[in-house]
């Protein structure tokens, strides 16, 4: 009888986090969650999976190394997916030594649990599209590219990303980095732009919110579904040898054609009626264009199954029935 595989996953509450534990779970996994200490409950992406007896959370931080090494030790998994984070780009700048704490040292005590403890456990190290920055490599990016991060989140990404390969390589582990550009989901925190702009033609629509505040409209991005790229993920953790991948849909587009798009999706016509720009929400370093190479991926089998449209009709549809239920109850 095979044994059953046992995963650990940092950031378990986040869209990835709750997509990745169901895909898992779908496989016949042992799932473990690592949930930081908040002042308020703040398992609502995860909440239906404590139905099913493979699956338990417990508290630790990445600041925490002891936390997150006992954990280790106490559940003693197969893989391991460090998906935890300070992962807004814009916070960054107010909170860096947070932020390079969180996403450096985090990883690196992982690493080094494995290294002396668990060298067996595969590793996943969440890399980022903010990792290029303004790169001065020519598009679509990929591994060969330049790194020319242009945030305190970005520059920690890459930290991280190199700890990994140098512990892939100098010590024999299986850790991989996954290099996702822009990911969005239903399930995305409201802070960030997709979700703001999708939730607030919600509340727009049931007159509870006159207006949307964004700050740069034109920065392009590459925008896939969280669902499309937890299966990368575990699609490169199923290969013999540990390698880095890129994980994007090879397609850019606008903040600004986001806003076009969902605002004549829903009827309510230019967005410019409703749209405020504030400075507050510019960076002091933009990241004009990003845009991805997921080759390497695409040789293992993956695709990607949304694209932009279908992701923010799907990211509409469920803000608006969660905004009417609310409203209406």
């Amino acid at each position: 009888m095979n044994k059953r595989k046992k995963a650990l996953i940092t950031g378990i509450t986040g869209q990835d986090g709750s997509y990745l534990a169901e895909l898992l779970l779908e496989k016949g996994y042992e799932v473990l969650g690592v949930i930081r200490r908040a002042s308020h409950f703040n398992t609502t992406r995860i909440n239906h999976l404590y139905n099913n007896k493979r699956f338990d959370t417990e508290y630790g931080d990445l600041l925490d190394p002891v936390s997150v090494s006992n954990l280790i030790g106490k559940f003693k998994p197969d893989e391991i997916y460090n998906l935890g984070a300070m992962s807004h780009v814009r916070i960054s700048f107010d909170i860096p030594s947070f932020t390079l704490g969180t996403n450096t040292l985090g990883p690196l005590g992982i690493l080094e649990y494995i290294r002396y403890h668990a060298p067996r456990t595969k590793y996943y190290q969440a890399s980022s599209s903010e990792m290029f920055g303004a790169t001065r490599s020519k598009p679509p990016f990929g591994l060969g590219s330049e790194f020319w991060p242009q945030s305190p989140y970005g520059v920690s990404k890459v930290a991280a990303f190199h700890l990994t390969r140098i512990y892939r390589e100098g010590y024999g582990l299986f850790a991989v980095n996954g290099i996702l550009f822009n990911h969005e989901s239903p399930r995305r925190g409201e802070i960030f732009v997709t979700r703001k702009i999708t939730r607030g033609i919600a509340l727009i629509l049931n007159g509870k919110q006159k207006e949307i505040r964004l700050g740069n409209i034109y920065a392009k991005r590459d925008w896939g579904h969280s669902k499309d790229y937890v299966n990368a993920i575990h699609l490169m953790m199923q290969q013999k040898k540990a390698d880095d991948y890129v994980v994007a849909t090879g397609e850019t587009h606008s903040i600004e054609e986001a806003l076009e798009f969902c605002f004549k999706e829903v009827g309510l016509g230019d967005w410019k009626k409703y749209v405020v720009i504030d400075k507050k929400y510019f960076r002091p370093n933009e990241v004009p264009y990003l845009r991805g190479d997921a080759q390497k991926i695409r040789k293992l089998g993956w695709r990607p199954t949304y694209n932009w449209k279908s992701l923010l009709r799907e990211m509409l549809k469920e803000d608006i029935k969660n905004t009417k239920d609310i409203y209406e109850s």
